[in-house]
């Protein structure tokens, strides 16, 4: 008799479990950021169950980026998105703007600059002169550069100078104000200057921790444990360059500028503001002229972008080169990710010795 009374439990409790395997598991938090810097900081300060995704792909540039399908569906399903802003991914300005999006997009530029809004009253000649040849280059780029993947056929050029003038009235404001923000201030590459990270670690971190499936009081504690590492790593860096504080610069696009002014640096001039665009041949001259002056110099050179137009002006002259990698392609997506990539930006310094 008690195996009768038994059976029916028994099957009652297979059914349940049966049930349970069936139900779908609760979704992790879904975070999608633009570039990969981006998601070492919300890996630094998320939860193990926070699952991150980058947009812009190993080898690609968030200045010219095309979304993928894919992508686009990864951003409809995204719990939160973090990105720059549209002087930096352009290719996410209109998309970002529409309503679906509303309440989820979160854009760090300019929510972390605080200390260089007093920037734009500063009496400094030397510094308006450096702004005025950069938008100088700006402008010269803007008539005379060509696309690094341009072919450079006349036939071509002709059936799609109608089309690249269209688009090039469409993307002139934001070429615009993305050459005439660098040197004044506003520079958009804020992530490889690491207290401008760590206020966006900061910003990241309150987002998180007001999404309903998120431990807010982990997430906290990750931040803390995310700016003690980064300080000490700081300080690292800075005892490591001390030897090269006068070693001369210069870089190929200006993504460098916060971390030589952060840590001191002598940047001594910046080959392209717009690194989708090949210069004018007065300012690759101007450039050669820096370069001869310098005497020994380094070049910091970049993966994500062609640069075989510049080996030409640097052939016979003193020239150290050392490649760094703004968008941190090659460090690992862990808590300690953004600590490395600082790291990685240092060494690539240590190289021009």
């Amino acid at each position: 008799m008690n195996t009768q009374l038994r059976l029916p439990h028994a099957v009652f409790m297979t059914g349940l479990i049966t049930l349970a395997a069936a139900l779908p598991a609760a979704a992790d938090t879904q975070i999608v950021t633009s570039i990969k810097p981006l998601e070492l900081l919300v890996r630094a300060v998320a939860t193990d169950d926070v699952t991150v995704t980058s947009l812009v792909a190993p080898g690609g540039s968030p200045h010219n980026y095309t979304l993928r399908p894919s992508q686009r569906r990864a951003l409809e399903q995204a719990d939160a998105i973090f990105w720059v802003g549209p002087e930096v991914e352009s290719f996410l300005t209109r998309l970002l703007a529409n309503n679906e999006f509303s309440g989820r997009t979160h854009q760090l530029m300019g929510q972390t600059d605080n200390h260089n809004e007093e920037a734009p009253h500063a009496d400094d000649d030397q510094s308006r002169d450096h702004n005025d040849h950069q938008q100088h280059q700006a402008d010269e780029e803007k008539h005379n550069g060509h696309s690094d993947e341009d072919k450079h056929n006349d036939h071509a050029d002709k059936e799609e100078h109608s089309e690249h003038s269209e688009h090039s009235d469409e993307h002139a404001r934001t070429d615009d104000e993305h050459n005439h923000d660098h040197g004044t201030g506003d520079d958009p590459h804020i992530w490889v200057d690491p207290q401008q990270a760590l206020e966006m670690a900061h910003a990241i971190a309150q987002t998180l921790s007001e999404l309903d499936s998120t431990n807010a009081q982990v997430i906290q504690q990750n931040l803390e444990a995310f700016e003690q590492r980064l300080n000490a790593r700081e300080a690292s860096i800075r005892e490591q360059l001390e030897p090269l504080q006068n070693r001369t610069l210069f870089s190929y696009h200006s993504a460098f500028t916060r971390f030589a002014e952060h840590y001191g640096l002598q940047l001594q001039g910046v080959l392209t503001l717009n690194p989708a665009l090949s210069p004018g041949a007065k300012h690759i001259a101007e450039v050669q002229n820096q370069l001869k002056q310098a005497g020994s110099a380094c070049l910091l050179t970049e993966p994500q972008f062609n640069t075989q137009w510049w080996k030409s002006i640097t052939e016979g002259l003193d020239i150290t080169f050392s490649t760094w990698d703004p968008l941190a392609t090659d460090i690992p997506a862990t808590p300690e990710g953004y600590e490395q990539f600082q790291q990685s930006i240092a060494d690539a310094v240590l190289n021009c010795r």
